[in-house]
């Protein structure tokens, strides 16, 4: 099957497309560099059945014949992390809203069945635990830069079901919640990769907040594994997933225990989140997912346990 990824060299493109080309699929990758690196796909660099092309996907040229050659379309880029999105607003609104509106209109013009990523970040602030698919959405003022990335996403959501219901356009929605492993980057305000680098270089660990704030953490290969099967599976066209771990930590023990694997001396710091971000930033104190859905309709499963993740994580920074 010859397979589109946009966002193919960033930390769950590289690995997607590392998954694909072993399970003998032809792979196209278009990739801008903004977040993702070379660096994630060297290990299939030269494979004979992987085409990569370092461009945007705003050139409608070159995405109108990638997208008609191709049979299915993994639509990953975004704007990512909390720090990027901060920092670079127009660019996250640009190219969450606009770049997936080229997408969408491109794969129904050749009806592909494309996989659109979403984030755990459109439930907002909603408190109604775990997060079902159908949860009311809740979010703060549109002067907090961070629920930009939250609105964007949902507005590709709202567009991609519009483009099922009265198009007929084969889509699939997964609900990322976040997802680790090696290759990630702690440059745009992933948690894991900057704890661990501070944990190995002997630097404060600084945790956001007050740290009682807590996530569920899912590992690459895991989540890689949901997005093919989801995208393989009839009765999940036109469906909303959450897709990700339901096992909670808060952010202070998780740094408490990178802290000990690395056998680090590192002093835990809190740092206020008006220091960290921005004036008036807001956070969500829990956000776990409700994944019976998936669990029901493609057998998902997350398999990797927290403390084997980190293990791997840890490994890969010393390196």
């Amino acid at each position: 099957m010859k397979i589109l990824i946009t966002g193919g060299s960033g930390f769950i493109g590289s690995y997607l497309a590392e998954y694909l080309l072993k399970n003998g699929h032809q792979v196209t990758i278009v990739d801008n560099l903004s977040t993702g690196r070379l660096a994630n796909i060297r290990q299939i660099y030269r494979n004979e059945n992987l085409e990569i092309h370092i461009d945007t996907i705003f050139n409608k040229k070159l995405m109108d014949s990638l997208i008609k050659n191709c049979e299915q379309v993994y639509h990953l880029a975004a704007a990512v992390g909390v720090r990027f999105i901060v920092d670079n607003p127009v660019q996250t609104i640009e190219t969450n809203v606009a770049g997936t509106e080229i997408m969408i209109q491109l794969a129904n013009q050749y009806k592909k069945k494309i996989f659109i990523a979403s984030t755990s970040e459109v439930y907002g602030k909603a408190n109604s635990l775990p997060f079902k698919e159908g949860t009311d959405r809740i979010y703060g003022s549109t002067n907090i830069r961070r629920w930009s990335y939250a609105e964007a996403k949902a507005i590709d959501e709202f567009l991609a079901l519009a483009y099922w219901h009265e198009k007929k356009l084969p889509v699939v929605i997964g609900r990322l919640f976040n997802t680790i492993g090696p290759r990630q980057t702690g440059q745009y305000g992933m948690v894991v990769p900057r704890f661990v680098q501070q944990a190995l270089l002997g630097h404060p660990i600084t945790v956001y907040g007050d740290g009682k704030q807590s996530r569920c953490f899912t590992y690459v290969g895991d989540i890689v594994n949901a997005l093919v099967k989801l995208m393989n599976e009839e009765k999940c066209i036109g469906e909303v997933y959450n897709i990700g771990s339901d096992k909670e930590i808060t952010i202070m023990d998780l740094a408490k225990k990178i802290k000990k694997l690395t056998n680090s001396l590192s002093v835990i710091k809190l740092i206020p989140y008006n220091e960290a971000y921005e004036e008036g930033f807001e956070d969500m104190r829990r956000r776990v997912p409700d994944i019976s859905k998936a669990k029901k309709d493609i057998g998902f499963e997350p398999k990797v346990p927290l403390d084997n993740i980190l293990k791997e994580i840890i490994e890969y920074y010393k390196k």
